[in-house]
């Protein structure tokens, strides 16, 4: 990347990443009632499916564990911090009902009443199931960008911007592979 070409992006990012990294995710209670209820009653969704981790016991494995487990794109994204090419998820076109989980460890993390387009490529979502992840602050572009981890597993699954729809104004942009989705 040419000199001015960096200076004239960092420009640009580093307001909209000083904003990112102050504003975070939106913390229960701030939401509006029908957000509150679909982050309270995702269980409904799959009350009679038992594919989906309960317990809230962190799972910590070794890599080898990992790589056993996991199919080799999985990996790189969950364990590796990677990002899978854009357009290549079959959950962009999921419409189903169900919920969303870690591919890792099946810890619940979205329901499919989050879920929106947001044109970018990726499985989007515009909030969370409570407890579902924990955030970090990335600097891997040179400009804070809030990272979000499986709350269970560690996985990293992908980062939270402050572009999404109403009512929460975010987009929780989430590697397609990084994820399952069950039926509901």
């Amino acid at each position: 990347m040419r000199r001015r070409t960096l200076i004239t992006f960092l420009a640009a990012a580093l307001p909209a990443g000083a904003a990112l990294r102050a504003a975070g995710p939106i913390p229960s209670g701030a939401l509006t009632p029908q957000v509150e209820e679909m982050r309270r009653n995702w269980r409904a969704l799959l009350a009679k499916n038992a594919d989906i981790a309960t317990d809230p016991a962190p799972l910590t494995l070794s890599k080898d564990e990992w790589r056993k487990r996991l199919p080799p794109a999985a990996y790189a994204v969950l364990r590796e911090e990677g990002t899978e090419r854009p357009h290549t998820s079959p959950l962009n076109g999921e419409k189903r009902r169900g919920v969303y989980a870690c591919a890792g460890c099946a810890w619940p993390l979205f329901s499919s009443e989050m879920k929106f387009d947001s044109g970018t490529g990726w499985p989007s979502y515009f909030t969370t199931i409570p407890g579902a992840f924990a955030t970090t602050t990335d600097y891997k572009l040179l400009y804070p960008r809030i990272e979000y981890h499986c709350a269970k597993c560690g996985g990293h699954h992908g980062h939270v911007f402050d572009d999404g729809p109403r009512p929460t104004g975010q987009r929780w942009c989430n590697n397609g592979v990084a994820l399952r989705f069950i039926p509901a």
